[in-house]
Protein backbone atom coordinates (compact mmCIF):
# COMPACT_ATOMS: atom_id res chain seq x y z
CA UNK A 1 0.00 0.00 0.00
CA UNK A 2 1.46 3.06 -1.29
CA UNK A 3 2.88 5.50 1.19
CA UNK A 4 0.85 4.47 4.66
CA UNK A 5 3.13 4.82 7.81
CA UNK A 6 5.02 2.45 9.01
CA UNK A 7 4.07 -0.58 10.36
CA UNK A 8 0.52 -0.15 8.88
CA UNK A 9 -1.03 -3.46 7.07
CA UNK A 10 -2.84 -3.17 5.05
CA UNK A 11 -5.64 -5.36 7.06
CA UNK A 12 -5.29 -2.65 9.54
CA UNK A 13 -6.51 0.29 7.32
CA UNK A 14 -10.29 0.29 6.31
CA UNK A 15 -11.01 0.95 3.00
CA UNK A 16 -12.50 3.94 1.19
CA UNK A 17 -15.51 4.08 -0.96
CA UNK A 18 -13.77 5.06 -4.19
CA UNK A 19 -17.08 7.72 -4.51
CA UNK A 20 -16.28 9.18 -1.03
CA UNK A 21 -12.49 9.07 -1.88
CA UNK A 22 -12.80 11.22 -5.09
CA UNK A 23 -14.36 14.13 -3.25
CA UNK A 24 -12.76 13.86 0.19
CA UNK A 25 -11.38 17.65 0.01
CA UNK A 26 -15.32 18.63 -0.58
CA UNK A 27 -15.73 16.49 2.65
CA UNK A 28 -13.22 18.36 4.76
CA UNK A 29 -14.29 21.78 3.15
CA UNK A 30 -17.83 21.35 4.64
CA UNK A 31 -16.31 19.71 8.07
CA UNK A 32 -14.54 23.03 8.65
CA UNK A 33 -17.18 24.53 7.85
CA UNK A 34 -19.21 22.99 10.81
CA UNK A 35 -16.66 23.16 12.74
CA UNK A 36 -16.37 27.20 12.11
CA UNK A 37 -20.27 27.14 13.57
CA UNK A 38 -18.84 25.93 16.72
CA UNK A 39 -15.52 27.90 17.12
CA UNK A 40 -17.11 31.31 16.02
CA UNK A 41 -20.01 30.28 18.24
CA UNK A 42 -17.80 30.34 21.23
CA UNK A 43 -15.27 33.44 20.78
CA UNK A 44 -17.33 35.53 18.55
CA UNK A 45 -19.55 36.15 22.66
CA UNK A 46 -15.97 37.31 23.88
CA UNK A 47 -15.79 40.78 22.11
CA UNK A 48 -19.56 41.23 23.11
CA UNK A 49 -19.12 40.54 27.23
CA UNK A 50 -19.00 45.18 27.51
CA UNK A 51 -21.81 45.47 25.50
CA UNK A 52 -23.51 42.74 27.12
CA UNK A 53 -22.38 43.74 30.88
CA UNK A 54 -23.80 47.05 29.88
CA UNK A 55 -26.85 46.46 28.06
CA UNK A 56 -27.98 43.75 30.40
CA UNK A 57 -26.59 44.80 33.83
CA UNK A 58 -24.32 41.16 33.50
CA UNK A 59 -22.09 40.95 36.07
CA UNK A 60 -18.60 39.38 36.03
CA UNK A 61 -19.94 35.95 37.21
CA UNK A 62 -22.75 36.03 34.64
CA UNK A 63 -20.28 37.23 31.72
CA UNK A 64 -17.83 34.05 33.04
CA UNK A 65 -21.44 31.43 32.47
CA UNK A 66 -22.67 32.68 29.16
CA UNK A 67 -19.26 32.00 28.44
CA UNK A 68 -19.33 28.16 30.31
CA UNK A 69 -22.70 27.12 30.22
CA UNK A 70 -21.55 26.87 26.51
CA UNK A 71 -18.56 25.17 27.41
CA UNK A 72 -19.50 22.95 30.15
CA UNK A 73 -22.68 21.71 28.54
CA UNK A 74 -20.71 20.81 25.29
CA UNK A 75 -17.79 19.28 27.50
CA UNK A 76 -20.56 17.30 29.67
CA UNK A 77 -22.21 16.05 26.16
CA UNK A 78 -19.27 15.19 23.95
CA UNK A 79 -18.87 11.51 24.92
CA UNK A 80 -22.80 10.88 25.14
CA UNK A 81 -23.10 12.28 21.52
CA UNK A 82 -19.88 10.76 20.32
CA UNK A 83 -21.12 7.62 20.86
CA UNK A 84 -24.82 8.35 19.56
CA UNK A 85 -22.87 9.00 16.40
CA UNK A 86 -20.71 5.79 16.42
CA UNK A 87 -23.83 4.11 16.91
CA UNK A 88 -26.50 5.62 15.15
CA UNK A 89 -24.71 7.21 12.35
CA UNK A 90 -22.28 10.87 11.96
CA UNK A 91 -23.75 12.34 9.76
CA UNK A 92 -27.42 12.01 11.30
CA UNK A 93 -25.71 13.84 14.42
CA UNK A 94 -23.94 16.37 12.51
CA UNK A 95 -27.09 17.97 10.74
CA UNK A 96 -29.08 17.35 14.10
CA UNK A 97 -26.69 19.34 15.95
CA UNK A 98 -26.38 22.11 12.86
CA UNK A 99 -30.21 22.38 13.15
CA UNK A 100 -30.16 22.81 17.23
CA UNK A 101 -27.74 25.46 17.06
CA UNK A 102 -30.00 27.50 14.86
CA UNK A 103 -32.78 27.22 16.90
CA UNK A 104 -30.12 28.41 20.41
CA UNK A 105 -28.78 31.11 18.26
CA UNK A 106 -32.07 32.65 17.71
CA UNK A 107 -32.88 32.36 20.91
CA UNK A 108 -30.01 34.19 21.86
CA UNK A 109 -30.22 37.15 20.01
CA UNK A 110 -33.71 37.99 20.87
CA UNK A 111 -32.84 37.43 24.84
CA UNK A 112 -33.70 40.12 27.09
CA UNK A 113 -31.70 38.96 30.02
CA UNK A 114 -28.62 37.20 31.07
CA UNK A 115 -30.45 34.65 32.55
CA UNK A 116 -32.28 34.03 29.02
CA UNK A 117 -28.47 34.30 27.08
CA UNK A 118 -26.91 31.46 29.58
CA UNK A 119 -29.66 29.36 28.63
CA UNK A 120 -29.60 29.75 25.20
CA UNK A 121 -25.75 29.38 25.15
CA UNK A 122 -26.26 25.85 27.00
CA UNK A 123 -28.81 24.93 23.89
CA UNK A 124 -26.13 25.91 21.58
CA UNK A 125 -23.97 23.62 23.88
CA UNK A 126 -25.55 21.05 23.81
CA UNK A 127 -25.65 21.00 19.89
CA UNK A 128 -21.87 21.97 19.53
CA UNK A 129 -21.78 18.68 21.34
CA UNK A 130 -23.09 17.07 18.87
CA UNK A 131 -21.31 19.32 15.35
CA UNK A 132 -17.81 18.58 16.58
CA UNK A 133 -16.81 15.24 17.11
CA UNK A 134 -18.90 14.30 14.30
CA UNK A 135 -16.31 16.56 11.88
CA UNK A 136 -13.57 14.66 12.93
CA UNK A 137 -15.11 10.99 13.20
CA UNK A 138 -16.18 11.65 9.54
CA UNK A 139 -12.62 13.00 8.67
CA UNK A 140 -11.11 9.99 9.97
CA UNK A 141 -13.45 7.79 7.69
CA UNK A 142 -12.82 9.18 4.91
CA UNK A 143 -9.18 9.71 4.66
CA UNK A 144 -6.64 7.35 4.19
CA UNK A 145 -4.17 6.96 6.83
CA UNK A 146 -1.34 8.42 5.18
CA UNK A 147 -3.53 11.77 4.59
CA UNK A 148 -5.06 11.81 7.63
CA UNK A 149 -2.71 14.15 9.42
CA UNK A 150 -2.44 16.25 7.09
CA UNK A 151 -6.43 16.37 6.99
CA UNK A 152 -5.84 16.70 10.85
CA UNK A 153 -3.72 19.71 10.25
CA UNK A 154 -5.93 21.65 8.29
CA UNK A 155 -9.00 20.92 10.66
CA UNK A 156 -6.71 22.14 13.70
CA UNK A 157 -5.99 25.15 11.79
CA UNK A 158 -9.42 26.03 11.00
CA UNK A 159 -10.20 25.26 15.01
CA UNK A 160 -8.06 27.50 15.91
CA UNK A 161 -7.82 30.42 13.39
CA UNK A 162 -11.87 30.52 13.59
CA UNK A 163 -11.62 31.59 17.34
CA UNK A 164 -9.69 35.05 15.61
CA UNK A 165 -12.81 35.38 12.74
CA UNK A 166 -15.86 35.45 15.65
CA UNK A 167 -14.62 38.63 17.70
CA UNK A 168 -14.07 40.18 14.04
CA UNK A 169 -17.93 39.84 12.92
CA UNK A 170 -19.52 40.16 16.11
CA UNK A 171 -17.53 43.75 16.34
CA UNK A 172 -18.75 44.71 12.84
CA UNK A 173 -22.34 43.68 13.71
CA UNK A 174 -22.03 45.45 17.30
CA UNK A 175 -21.51 48.62 15.47
CA UNK A 176 -23.93 48.22 13.05
CA UNK A 177 -26.65 46.42 14.42
CA UNK A 178 -28.03 45.41 18.26
CA UNK A 179 -26.15 43.45 20.43
CA UNK A 180 -28.69 40.19 19.51
CA UNK A 181 -26.87 40.11 16.42
CA UNK A 182 -23.80 38.74 17.24
CA UNK A 183 -25.70 34.99 17.81
CA UNK A 184 -26.84 35.54 14.17
CA UNK A 185 -23.43 35.53 12.25
CA UNK A 186 -23.39 31.90 12.21
CA UNK A 187 -26.47 31.45 10.70
CA UNK A 188 -25.41 31.56 7.12
CA UNK A 189 -22.70 29.03 7.88
CA UNK A 190 -25.62 26.67 9.23
CA UNK A 191 -27.53 27.20 6.09
CA UNK A 192 -24.60 26.43 4.44
CA UNK A 193 -23.57 23.54 6.33
CA UNK A 194 -26.83 21.71 6.11
CA UNK A 195 -27.11 21.67 2.47
CA UNK A 196 -23.47 20.96 1.45
CA UNK A 197 -23.27 18.27 4.22
CA UNK A 198 -27.00 16.66 2.96
CA UNK A 199 -25.51 16.48 -0.78
CA UNK A 200 -21.42 15.76 0.35
CA UNK A 201 -21.14 13.70 3.52
CA UNK A 202 -21.45 9.85 3.70
CA UNK A 203 -22.85 8.06 5.95
CA UNK A 204 -20.94 6.62 8.69
CA UNK A 205 -21.27 4.78 11.55
CA UNK A 206 -19.53 1.93 14.04
CA UNK A 207 -20.35 -1.93 12.75
CA UNK A 208 -20.94 -3.01 16.43
CA UNK A 209 -23.59 -1.38 18.04
CA UNK A 210 -21.96 -0.05 21.46
CA UNK A 211 -25.03 1.20 23.98
CA UNK A 212 -24.98 4.22 25.19
CA UNK A 213 -23.87 4.82 28.67
CA UNK A 214 -26.18 7.26 29.65
CA UNK A 215 -25.25 7.70 34.13
CA UNK A 216 -21.76 8.18 32.65
CA UNK A 217 -22.92 11.25 30.76
CA UNK A 218 -24.79 12.32 33.79
CA UNK A 219 -21.89 12.12 36.35
CA UNK A 220 -19.38 13.45 33.71
CA UNK A 221 -22.10 16.43 33.64
CA UNK A 222 -22.16 16.77 37.56
CA UNK A 223 -18.39 16.70 38.13
CA UNK A 224 -17.72 19.38 35.43
CA UNK A 225 -20.83 21.77 36.06
CA UNK A 226 -19.77 21.18 39.81
CA UNK A 227 -15.67 21.89 39.45
CA UNK A 228 -16.05 25.16 37.38
CA UNK A 229 -18.85 26.44 39.30
CA UNK A 230 -16.67 26.31 42.32
CA UNK A 231 -14.10 27.97 40.61
CA UNK A 232 -16.05 30.30 39.32
CA UNK A 233 -17.52 31.55 42.71
CA UNK A 234 -14.91 31.24 45.36
CA UNK A 235 -13.54 34.22 44.69
CA UNK A 236 -16.95 35.68 46.10
CA UNK A 237 -17.49 33.12 48.38
CA UNK A 238 -14.14 32.66 49.57
CA UNK A 239 -12.17 29.48 48.96
CA UNK A 240 -12.46 27.99 52.50
CA UNK A 241 -16.43 28.82 52.86
CA UNK A 242 -18.86 26.28 53.31
CA UNK A 243 -20.45 26.97 49.91
CA UNK A 244 -17.07 26.58 48.08
CA UNK A 245 -16.27 23.50 50.00
CA UNK A 246 -19.34 21.69 49.44
CA UNK A 247 -19.18 22.28 45.48
CA UNK A 248 -15.81 21.16 45.45
CA UNK A 249 -16.72 17.90 47.36
CA UNK A 250 -19.57 17.33 44.73
CA UNK A 251 -17.21 17.78 41.95
CA UNK A 252 -14.77 15.48 43.64
CA UNK A 253 -17.64 12.35 44.50
CA UNK A 254 -18.78 12.69 40.88
CA UNK A 255 -15.98 12.26 39.28
CA UNK A 256 -14.93 8.98 41.65
CA UNK A 257 -18.29 7.98 40.89
CA UNK A 258 -17.66 8.40 36.77
CA UNK A 259 -14.58 6.46 37.30
CA UNK A 260 -15.73 3.79 39.31
CA UNK A 261 -19.35 3.60 36.33
CA UNK A 262 -16.37 3.69 33.59
CA UNK A 263 -14.62 1.17 35.31
CA UNK A 264 -17.29 -1.77 35.99
CA UNK A 265 -19.93 -1.21 32.84
CA UNK A 266 -19.31 -3.17 30.24
CA UNK A 267 -20.08 -0.28 27.64
CA UNK A 268 -18.06 2.44 29.03
CA UNK A 269 -18.30 6.15 27.31
CA UNK A 270 -14.95 6.34 28.03
CA UNK A 271 -12.72 3.30 27.81
CA UNK A 272 -10.09 4.22 31.46
CA UNK A 273 -7.53 1.76 30.02
CA UNK A 274 -6.80 4.48 26.83
CA UNK A 275 -5.29 6.11 29.42
CA UNK A 276 -2.50 3.50 29.82
CA UNK A 277 -1.51 4.47 26.28
CA UNK A 278 0.80 7.76 27.28
CA UNK A 279 0.17 8.96 23.73
CA UNK A 280 -3.24 9.23 24.48
CA UNK A 281 -3.17 10.33 27.64
CA UNK A 282 -0.48 12.99 27.48
CA UNK A 283 -2.07 14.47 24.47
CA UNK A 284 -5.05 15.11 26.11
CA UNK A 285 -3.45 16.45 29.22
CA UNK A 286 -1.11 18.98 26.55
CA UNK A 287 -4.50 19.84 24.62
CA UNK A 288 -6.32 20.48 27.74
CA UNK A 289 -3.63 22.95 28.63
CA UNK A 290 -3.50 24.74 25.18
CA UNK A 291 -6.72 25.65 25.13
CA UNK A 292 -6.93 26.33 28.73
CA UNK A 293 -4.85 29.54 28.03
CA UNK A 294 -5.80 30.33 24.60
CA UNK A 295 -9.32 30.18 25.66
CA UNK A 296 -8.70 32.06 28.99
CA UNK A 297 -6.54 34.55 27.58
CA UNK A 298 -8.99 35.23 24.43
CA UNK A 299 -11.26 36.04 27.27
CA UNK A 300 -9.70 38.19 29.01
CA UNK A 301 -7.93 40.17 26.34
CA UNK A 302 -11.12 41.28 24.41
CA UNK A 303 -12.08 42.78 28.07
CA UNK A 304 -8.16 44.57 28.04
CA UNK A 305 -8.76 45.81 24.33
CA UNK A 306 -11.79 47.57 24.95
CA UNK A 307 -11.95 48.48 28.66
CA UNK A 308 -8.64 49.30 29.47
CA UNK A 309 -7.03 50.33 26.26
CA UNK A 310 -10.55 51.77 25.34
CA UNK A 311 -10.46 49.96 21.79
CA UNK A 312 -14.26 49.46 20.17
CA UNK A 313 -15.77 46.31 19.54
CA UNK A 314 -14.49 45.97 16.08
CA UNK A 315 -11.28 47.36 16.42
CA UNK A 316 -10.82 44.34 18.75
CA UNK A 317 -11.72 41.98 16.98
CA UNK A 318 -9.45 43.37 14.24
CA UNK A 319 -6.37 43.35 16.18
CA UNK A 320 -6.46 39.24 17.21
CA UNK A 321 -6.82 39.13 13.25
CA UNK A 322 -3.19 38.26 13.54
CA UNK A 323 -3.92 34.54 15.79
CA UNK A 324 -6.14 33.49 12.87
CA UNK A 325 -3.42 34.01 10.07
CA UNK A 326 -0.74 32.23 12.38
CA UNK A 327 -2.49 29.16 13.32
CA UNK A 328 -4.55 28.66 10.36
CA UNK A 329 -1.01 28.89 7.97
CA UNK A 330 1.13 27.19 10.56
CA UNK A 331 -0.90 24.36 11.60
CA UNK A 332 -1.42 22.46 8.46
CA UNK A 333 2.32 22.62 8.22
CA UNK A 334 3.33 20.41 11.66
CA UNK A 335 2.66 17.23 10.47
CA UNK A 336 5.83 17.40 8.29
CA UNK A 337 8.06 18.85 11.07
CA UNK A 338 6.63 16.29 12.92
CA UNK A 339 7.93 13.37 10.46
CA UNK A 340 11.42 14.87 10.92
CA UNK A 341 11.89 15.85 14.80
CA UNK A 342 9.11 13.92 16.27
CA UNK A 343 6.19 14.65 18.42
CA UNK A 344 8.43 14.51 21.89
CA UNK A 345 10.19 17.24 20.17
CA UNK A 346 7.34 19.42 18.76
CA UNK A 347 5.01 19.37 21.33
CA UNK A 348 7.32 20.54 24.12
CA UNK A 349 8.39 23.37 21.95
CA UNK A 350 5.10 24.68 20.85
CA UNK A 351 4.25 24.46 24.90
CA UNK A 352 7.01 26.38 25.57
CA UNK A 353 5.88 29.44 23.41
CA UNK A 354 2.44 29.13 24.76
CA UNK A 355 3.86 29.67 28.11
CA UNK A 356 6.43 32.49 27.04
CA UNK A 357 3.54 34.13 25.49
CA UNK A 358 1.62 34.01 28.77
CA UNK A 359 4.34 35.42 30.36
CA UNK A 360 4.48 38.65 28.18
CA UNK A 361 0.82 39.06 28.94
CA UNK A 362 2.15 40.18 32.83
CA UNK A 363 3.92 42.80 31.26
CA UNK A 364 0.91 44.74 29.59
CA UNK A 365 -0.34 47.89 31.72
CA UNK A 366 -2.90 50.41 31.41
CA UNK A 367 -1.04 52.53 29.03
CA UNK A 368 0.78 49.70 26.94
CA UNK A 369 1.61 50.63 23.89
CA UNK A 370 -0.31 47.99 21.27
CA UNK A 371 3.15 46.36 20.37
CA UNK A 372 3.55 44.92 23.81
CA UNK A 373 0.19 42.93 22.77
CA UNK A 374 1.27 41.33 20.03
CA UNK A 375 4.82 40.49 21.72
CA UNK A 376 2.66 37.99 23.61
CA UNK A 377 0.17 37.11 21.35
CA UNK A 378 2.15 36.09 18.42
CA UNK A 379 4.17 33.64 20.53
CA UNK A 380 0.60 32.15 21.19
CA UNK A 381 -0.30 31.98 18.37
CA UNK A 382 2.42 30.00 17.22
CA UNK A 383 2.48 27.57 20.20
CA UNK A 384 -1.13 26.59 19.75
CA UNK A 385 -0.42 26.05 16.09
CA UNK A 386 2.47 23.71 16.86
CA UNK A 387 0.86 21.92 19.39
CA UNK A 388 -2.84 21.31 18.09
CA UNK A 389 -2.14 19.35 15.23
CA UNK A 390 -0.07 16.12 17.07
CA UNK A 391 -1.82 16.29 19.79
CA UNK A 392 -5.10 15.85 18.12
CA UNK A 393 -3.36 13.07 15.74
CA UNK A 394 -1.87 11.06 19.05
CA UNK A 395 -5.47 11.05 20.46
CA UNK A 396 -7.36 9.77 17.58
CA UNK A 397 -4.45 7.26 16.73
CA UNK A 398 -5.32 5.63 20.25
CA UNK A 399 -8.62 4.37 19.65
CA UNK A 400 -10.00 2.01 17.47
CA UNK A 401 -10.90 3.45 13.80
CA UNK A 402 -14.66 2.36 14.51
CA UNK A 403 -14.77 4.70 17.75
CA UNK A 404 -13.53 7.64 15.84
CA UNK A 405 -16.61 9.48 17.43
CA UNK A 406 -15.43 8.53 20.84
CA UNK A 407 -11.70 9.29 20.30
CA UNK A 408 -13.05 12.57 18.58
CA UNK A 409 -15.17 13.39 21.63
CA UNK A 410 -12.18 13.13 23.98
CA UNK A 411 -10.43 15.22 21.70
CA UNK A 412 -13.07 18.19 21.96
CA UNK A 413 -13.52 17.69 25.37
CA UNK A 414 -9.84 18.27 26.66
CA UNK A 415 -10.08 21.79 24.51
CA UNK A 416 -13.68 22.82 26.01
CA UNK A 417 -12.54 21.73 29.38
CA UNK A 418 -9.18 23.73 28.81
CA UNK A 419 -11.41 26.53 27.77
CA UNK A 420 -13.95 26.82 30.28
CA UNK A 421 -11.21 26.30 33.13
CA UNK A 422 -8.90 28.66 31.56
CA UNK A 423 -11.96 31.33 31.58
CA UNK A 424 -12.76 30.06 35.07
CA UNK A 425 -9.61 30.01 36.54
CA UNK A 426 -7.76 32.85 35.03
CA UNK A 427 -11.28 34.57 35.31
CA UNK A 428 -11.32 33.96 38.91
CA UNK A 429 -7.84 35.24 39.75
CA UNK A 430 -8.41 38.50 37.81
CA UNK A 431 -11.68 38.63 39.70
CA UNK A 432 -9.83 38.24 43.16
CA UNK A 433 -6.98 40.41 42.86
CA UNK A 434 -9.43 43.50 41.00
CA UNK A 435 -11.47 42.98 43.83
CA UNK A 436 -8.47 43.87 46.72
CA UNK A 437 -7.40 46.43 44.30
CA UNK A 438 -10.30 48.16 44.22
CA UNK A 439 -11.51 47.91 47.87
CA UNK A 440 -10.39 51.10 49.00
CA UNK A 441 -11.42 53.06 46.09
CA UNK A 442 -15.02 52.14 46.42
CA UNK A 443 -15.46 52.06 50.42
CA UNK A 444 -17.15 55.44 50.63
CA UNK A 445 -19.66 55.12 47.55
CA UNK A 446 -23.11 54.42 48.30
CA UNK A 447 -24.47 50.80 48.30
CA UNK A 448 -25.48 50.88 44.76
CA UNK A 449 -22.85 52.73 43.20
CA UNK A 450 -20.63 49.97 45.18
CA UNK A 451 -21.93 47.24 44.46
CA UNK A 452 -21.93 48.07 40.61
CA UNK A 453 -17.86 48.90 41.22
CA UNK A 454 -17.42 45.33 42.94
CA UNK A 455 -19.20 43.21 40.19
CA UNK A 456 -16.55 44.01 37.73
CA UNK A 457 -14.68 46.24 35.37
CA UNK A 458 -17.35 46.98 33.31
CA UNK A 459 -19.31 48.05 36.31
CA UNK A 460 -16.84 50.25 37.68
CA UNK A 461 -16.63 52.14 34.79
CA UNK A 462 -20.51 53.42 34.86
CA UNK A 463 -19.49 53.93 38.28
CA UNK A 464 -17.52 56.42 37.91
CA UNK A 465 -19.35 57.96 34.76
CA UNK A 466 -22.24 58.30 36.83
CA UNK A 467 -20.30 60.26 39.55
CA UNK A 468 -18.42 61.97 37.38
CA UNK A 469 -15.76 64.71 37.77
CA UNK A 470 -12.56 64.21 39.26
CA UNK A 471 -13.31 61.15 41.88
CA UNK A 472 -15.26 59.17 38.99
CA UNK A 473 -11.55 59.71 37.11
CA UNK A 474 -9.93 58.43 40.15
CA UNK A 475 -12.75 55.39 40.66
CA UNK A 476 -12.41 54.43 36.86
CA UNK A 477 -8.35 54.54 36.77
CA UNK A 478 -8.05 52.36 39.93
CA UNK A 479 -10.51 49.51 38.59
CA UNK A 480 -8.44 49.52 35.30
CA UNK A 481 -5.20 49.32 37.24
CA UNK A 482 -6.78 46.81 39.50
CA UNK A 483 -7.79 44.73 36.68
CA UNK A 484 -4.73 44.85 34.59
CA UNK A 485 -2.60 43.98 38.21
CA UNK A 486 -5.41 41.02 38.32
CA UNK A 487 -3.83 40.24 34.32
CA UNK A 488 -1.03 40.19 34.98
CA UNK A 489 -0.96 37.34 38.31
CA UNK A 490 -3.48 35.39 35.68
CA UNK A 491 -0.98 35.43 32.95
CA UNK A 492 2.58 34.41 35.11
CA UNK A 493 0.47 31.45 36.84
CA UNK A 494 -0.61 30.32 33.52
CA UNK A 495 2.69 30.26 32.00
CA UNK A 496 4.03 28.01 34.86
CA UNK A 497 1.54 25.52 34.44
CA UNK A 498 2.01 25.48 30.96
CA UNK A 499 5.46 25.66 31.08
CA UNK A 500 5.52 22.69 33.58
CA UNK A 501 3.74 20.94 31.23
CA UNK A 502 6.28 21.32 28.30
CA UNK A 503 8.74 19.65 30.47
CA UNK A 504 6.31 16.83 30.95
CA UNK A 505 5.45 15.54 28.17
CA UNK A 506 8.66 15.72 26.49
CA UNK A 507 9.72 13.06 29.34
CA UNK A 508 6.37 11.05 29.30
CA UNK A 509 5.82 10.88 25.50
CA UNK A 510 6.83 7.62 24.31
CA UNK A 511 8.74 6.49 21.40
CA UNK A 512 7.19 3.90 19.62
CA UNK A 513 8.05 0.56 20.12
CA UNK A 514 5.17 -1.43 18.58
CA UNK A 515 3.03 -1.69 15.51
CA UNK A 516 -0.32 0.01 16.03
CA UNK A 517 -3.43 -1.92 17.12
CA UNK A 518 -5.35 -3.35 13.67
CA UNK A 519 -8.15 -1.11 13.04
CA UNK A 520 -7.01 2.02 14.73
CA UNK A 521 -5.75 4.56 12.36
CA UNK A 522 -2.51 4.93 11.35
CA UNK A 523 -0.06 6.62 14.21
CA UNK A 524 1.68 9.50 14.36
CA UNK A 525 5.69 9.38 13.83
CA UNK A 526 7.36 10.33 16.95
CA UNK A 527 11.04 10.62 17.76
CA UNK A 528 13.03 7.99 15.87
CA UNK A 529 10.77 6.90 13.57
CA UNK A 530 11.18 6.36 9.75
CA UNK A 531 9.17 8.67 7.72
CA UNK A 532 7.00 7.92 4.57
CA UNK A 533 8.75 8.28 1.62
CA UNK A 534 6.00 8.75 -1.22
CA UNK A 535 3.92 11.71 -2.10
CA UNK A 536 0.31 11.70 0.18
CA UNK A 537 -1.35 12.10 -3.04
CA UNK A 538 -0.08 8.66 -4.64
CA UNK A 539 -2.93 6.34 -3.73
CA UNK A 540 -4.20 3.67 -5.40
CA UNK A 541 -8.05 3.60 -6.03
CA UNK A 542 -9.16 2.29 -2.69
CA UNK A 543 -11.32 -0.38 -2.31
CA UNK A 544 -15.42 0.19 -0.80
CA UNK A 545 -15.27 -0.20 3.31
CA UNK A 546 -17.90 -1.43 5.27
CA UNK A 547 -18.24 1.25 7.75
CA UNK A 548 -18.07 4.14 5.39
CA UNK A 549 -21.23 4.49 2.46
CA UNK A 550 -21.59 6.96 -0.16
CA UNK A 551 -24.45 8.37 -0.80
Amino acid sequence: MDNVAPHTSEAAEPKIDPAVFARRWMILAVLCMSLMIVIIGNTSLNTALPTLARELDASTTSLQWMVDSYSLIFAGLLFTAGTIGDRFGRKGTLQAGLVLFLVGAMVAAFADTASMVIIARAVMGVAAAFIMPSTLSILTNVFPANERPKAIGIWAGISGGGAAIGPIASGWLLEHFWWGSVFLVNVPFILVALVAGAILVPKSKDPDDHPIDIPGAVLSIVALTSLVYGIIEAPHNGWTSPETLTTFAVAAVAVVAFIWRESTTASPMLDLQLFRDRRFSVASAGMTLTFFAMFGTFFLLAQYLQLVLDYSPLESGLLQLPVAFIIMMIAPRIPKVVDRFGARWVVPVGLTFVAFGLSMLSFLGVDSPLANVYYAMVPLATGMAITMTPLTTLIMTSVPLGRAGVGSAMNDTTRELGGALGVAVLGSIVTSQYGSGVADAVGGLPDQLRGLADSGLSGALAAGAQIGGSDGEALAASARQAFVDGLGIAALVGAAVVFTAAIVTRSLLPRPTTPPRAGTMAHIPVEGELEPTEHPESHPEPPHPTSVAGD
